[in-house]
């Protein structure tokens, strides 16, 4: 079976006393067996990079986790190092890449930091330390070694009927594993809200009127992707869109010819 290639988002870090750019294997692993995709890890280089050369060769885009966080500047909020950490790099390729996808209808998958660089992209705000909010739950991850226990399936989310992710997992409550300290604060005008927490945090959106699959989740579905049915049924879903979008493309290129 050919697999499409999907653009991957990519943190710049530093150890072994080089800069690397790189993703988590989890998220890696999740668009191979999950999504059945082959994942193109994108350098963070921002407007170096012709980004309309890149979406003309992939058929899918996915907007990974992270520990940092969207730079406050890029929102109009507070660039504390409280806020942080910060990946400028990353920020200045995912936002125009996130852009670049929707404009030209490239199936979107962006999971936690990547909901909020696309709400960010898109016009919107985000909320910081949202567990001190009255009323808020603590969206935290349990503080342990145990990556299993970090990364447990434990909170109950709404998926709003009649929503793109209603026809992914049926409209209702589903359980999830979100962690995260941020969250959407103003919605971007171009999103909608697809799934909301008991506390009214919204866990996931999805664009307006989107060529493509274009979806934010704000939980971890690569965790869990092949053990957990949900978090399955979102990676077959994007695959599914990506596999879609490549025979549009080859059907467009044989009719040229």
């Amino acid at each position: 079976m050919q697999q499409p290639l999907v653009a991957v988002s990519t943190d710049v870090r530093q150890f072994d006393n080089y800069t690397w750019h790189a993703a988590p294997q989890q998220y890696i692993e999740a668009a191979i067996a999950g999504a059945g995709v082959f994942p193109l890890l994108v350098p963070s280089f921002g407007e170096r990079l012709d980004f309309d050369e890149l979406l003309s060769s992939v058929d899918g885009v996915m907007v990974t986790g992270s520990k940092s966080n969207v730079h406050p500047s890029l929102y109009g909020g507070d660039p504390s190092e409280a806020n942080g950490p910060y990946d400028p790099a990353r920020d200045s390729t995912t936002l125009p890449l996130i852009r670049k996808a929707i404009e030209r209808g490239v199936p979107l998958l962006a999971i936690c930091r990547g909901i909020q660089e696309l709400n960010v992209a898109l016009g919107g705000t985000l909320g910081t330390e949202i567990q001190e909010r009255e009323g808020s739950l603590d969206h935290r991850a349990p503080v342990s070694d145990n990556q299993d226990e970090r990364f447990g399936i434990h909170q109950t989310i709404s998926i709003k009927s009649g929503s793109c992710l209603a026809g992914v997992f049926g409209a209702g409550e589903i359980k999830v594993n979100s962690l995260h300290r941020q969250a959407i604060d103003r919605l971007g005008s171009k999103l909608q809200v697809e799934a909301l927490a008991s506390d009214g945090t919204i866990e996931a959106v999805s664009v307006k009127d989107a060529r493509a699959f274009a979806v934010g989740v704000q939980w971890h579905p690569e965790y869990w992707v092949k053990s957990d049915s949900n978090s399955a049924k979102i990676f077959r879903a994007f695959g599914d869109a990506v596999r879609v979008h490549a025979a549009a493309k080859a059907g467009a290129r044989a009719a040229a010819e």
